[in-house]
């Protein structure tokens, strides 16, 4: 029995879930075969959620890095202003 007999046992309520179970058939056959190392060409669910990760750590890292030039700058420049000795 494959998938196309089983929508048809399904009552008549449900049509909608028989379109949507039709449509993403093939990606989740696509996603068992990567993840089963059959798909060299896609990745895996646990690459995916490793990309995602790392792509979130690249961010945090950018904007930490934005954050350390700008008070490098500061500081700099509060260096840079010439210094004056107290008055006596």
């Amino acid at each position: 029995m494959d998938l196309l007999d089983l929508l048809g046992e399904l009552d008549v309520a449900a049509p909608p879930l028989a379109g949507f179970l039709l449509g993403a058939a093939p990606l989740w056959v696509r996603q068992a075969e990567a993840d089963g190392g059959s798909r060299p060409d896609l990745l895996a669910t646990a690459e995916r959620a490793e990309l995602v990760q790392l792509r979130k750590e690249a961010a945090e890292l950018r904007r930490a890095n934005e954050i350390l030039k700008a008070t490098s700058v500061l500081f700099a420049k509060e260096l840079d202003q010439p210094r004056t000795r107290p008055t006596r």
